[in-house]
This record gives C-alpha cells, sequence and structure tokens, in this order.
C-alpha cells in the first residue's frame, strides 16, 4: 500500500477526484484558488481599513486558507515519509541539455541548488529567475485576477470565458518563457 502512495497517482484517480472537489465546490457557491489566499489573509490583518481591495467578509473564505494549510501539511507529510529518492526522473537528453546551459547534476534533486539558493540570489541570472520572475509572477495572477489553478481548474470547470482566455495566456507565456527567455538566463 505504501508502495502506492508514494507514486505518482495515474490520471483516471488523481482527474475524478480533482472534479469530485469541484463539483462539492460548484453545489456550495465556492471557488478555488490559492492565490485569493493571500487577500483573505491581508483582510484579516485589517487590511481592508486602508484599501477597498481588502475590504470584504474574509470569514466566508476561511475554508480555503485551511485548504492551504493542507497542501502545505500534505506536501510536508510526502516528502518526508513517501518519497523515496530527491532524485527527479527526467529523460537523458534533457540532463544533457540541462548539463550544455550550466546546470550541474540535473535531476539530483528537485530544484538544481546552482540556481535556487541564497547564493544564486546575489547573481544576474539567480536575480532575474527569483526575484524579476517572482514579481511577474505574483503581477500576472493580480492582473488576470487569479492563479493558474483558480482559472485552469474553478475558472473552467464553471465555464467562464475569462478563465479560459487566461489559462490560453498562461500557456503561450510558459511556451514562450521555455523556448525563448529561458534559454537566454540560463546562459547569464
Amino acid at each position: 500500500m505504501l508502495e502506492f502512495i508514494s507514486q505518482p497517482w495515474p490520471w483516471y484517480v488523481a482527474g475524478p477526484m480533482i472534479a469530485i472537489v469541484m463539483f462539492s465546490l460548484l453545489l456550495m457557491g465556492g471557488g478555488f484558488g490559492i492565490s485569493s489566499n493571500l487577500r483573505t489573509m491581508c483582510a484579516i490583518l485589517g487590511a481592508g481599513k486602508t484599501c477597498e481591495f481588502f475590504d470584504f467578509n474574509w470569514r466566508s473564505q476561511i475554508w480555503n486558507l485551511v485548504f492551504a494549510l493542507g497542501l502545505i501539511i500534505g506536501g510536508l507529510i510526502a516528502h518526508l515519509y513517501l518519497v523515496p529518492s530527491a532524485e527527479v526522473q527526467i529523460s537523458e537528453a534533457t540532463m544533457m541539455e540541462l548539463s550544455q546551459y550550466g546546470i550541474e547534476s540535473p535531476g539530483r534533486s528537485l530544484v538544481p541548488e546552482s540556481m535556487f539558493s541564497w547564493d544564486s540570489l546575489l547573481t544576474l541570472r539567480g536575480f532575474f529567475m527569483l526575484v524579476v520572475g517572482g514579481f511577474l509572477v505574483g503581477f500576472g495572477t493580480r492582473y488576470a485576477g487569479g492563479c493558474t489553478s483558480g482559472h485552469a481548474i474553478s475558472g473552467l470547470s464553471n465555464l467562464q470565458l475569462p478563465s479560459l482566455i487566461a489559462v490560453i495566456g498562461f500557456f503561450i507565456g510558459g511556451l514562450f518563457v521555455t523556448y525563448l527567455v529561458l534559454p537566454t538566463l540560463l546562459t547569464l
């Protein structure tokens, strides 16, 4: 049983579970999205007194905070007890390509230490990837009115046209960064 749990679940198990969660949320009139938790936390801390955006009934969103806490606890349990190895299974061709970009030991850990560490933050490549990239993700989430999970899972299941447009934009942006921006950043 533990061997089944420590492996990625197949689509025919995970997909219906996501559908059940979304169907339950639709019945209860709720929406799903992780980025809205930041707004809820700011409202809890009193930001609604100075900014109209944070002035809303945050008590109706407590379930979303509990869900986010469950994500963190579930990820911690999976990391500590269910993952047999920290190595990431990637193809030999991908490892060779990443090595050509100067990434040391690709696949040995979840993220390359040479790119995602406190030391790399002080490099030009690290600054762009961590600080500028983080800013762009935050800006894009706010500009699109939600995050990828909110639009792609909740918005599309509600048949919302703005979510479809946002998801198409996410994919176009992801392809643009993958094929044009990332190769340039990795050579810095």
